[in-house]
């Protein structure tokens, strides 16, 4: 069959589903990315992928090519690990899936001492939104992600690193702003900033909010939590936010308080159960977790 290479850039353009965004990410042309899939589908005898300028869409042959081609190449990645594994054991690359909120508040202190202890460790770092780094660690795009629990451990190992309570932002005039711990079920009638969807935090909240008896009348959306906080400094609205983000707050327009409900955000490395974790992976999660994020 087709040399590995046509296979792992199938599977950069269905996961960008561009070819452009494909060509780019990979560093080679256009032309040159384009001929590899032809190649691929003359092989194959299939239509693999319909080309518009836009976007490329996979067939029903694709998809089944994908699937294959995505465990083809995790594999591919699990020997080059074990071979490295074999022959120096602080060389390597990880690729890590973090979600944007978490990345910012904790890992770059981390990161920069990481790379001093282990400068010959490739970090490969990707921002995405919590539930497609999990997604990404089950289908080997990352061979780390961190994500917020709890999270399934029949697929996962979870390697908890963070865990601690959220509190609530009022304006400093507000009507609740004189107390030092309130129920969530005091919160019915207020406007939320709210998490986007993609955040675990979305679900959790909400869930819990549920739970007080109403559904969460949600003003805005965001997945930056500065802009989350300045919103409650213009008196826009309430919002929910983890410890070490308030901690970080310094502005005088707004009062953090306890919720009644001990809610807590717990962090956990995770790896998928089956895969074979390289030395400089497994290196990275013991750092991670002797250190005091």
């Amino acid at each position: 069959m087709g040399g590995l290479r046509q296979l792992r850039v199938f599977v950069e353009v269905a996961r960008h589903k561009s070819i452009t965004k494909a060509a780019e990410y990979l560093h080679v042309s256009q032309p040159a990315l384009s001929k590899s899939i032809m190649a691929l589908e003359e092989e194959l005898g299939m239509l693999l992928m319909i080309r518009s300028n836009k976007t490329s869409e996979i067939t029903d042959a694709g998809k089944v090519v994908l699937e294959y081609a995505q465990k083809m190449t995790l594999l591919l990645d699990e020997m080059t690990d074990t071979l490295n594994d074999m022959t120096n054991l602080t060389r390597g690359q990880i690729n890590v899936g973090l979600p944007p909120f978490i990345g910012s508040l904790f890992f770059p202190r981390v990161m920069a001492k990481f790379h001093h202890t282990y400068p010959n460790i490739g970090l490969n770092i990707t921002e995405y939104g919590g539930a497609r780094v999990v997604k990404s660690v089950e289908e080997g795009e990352f061979e780390l992600g961190v994500a917020v629990l709890p999270i399934d451990e029949k697929l996962f190992h979870v390697y908890p690193i963070v865990e601690e309570e959220m509190k609530l932002l009022v304006y400093k005039d507000h009507h609740l702003a004189s107390k030092d711990e309130i129920d969530i079920k005091e919160l019915k009638d207020e406007e939320f900033i709210f998490y986007h969807e993609e955040f675990a935090l979305h679900q959790i909240m909400r869930n819990h909010i549920i739970a007080a008896g109403f559904e969460p009348k949600i003003l805005f959306k965001s997945s930056q939590w500065d802009l989350m906080s300045e919103m409650v400094a213009a008196n826009l609205g309430i919002t929910i936010l983890p410890q070490s983000i308030c901690n970080r707050l310094f502005n005088k327009d707004i009062k953090i308080i306890n919720l009644k409900q001990k809610i807590l955000w717990k962090l956990a490395v995770i790896t998928k159960r089956d895969r074979y974790i390289s030395n400089a992976g497994r290196t990275f999660i013991d750092f991670i977790l002797n250190e005091r994020l």
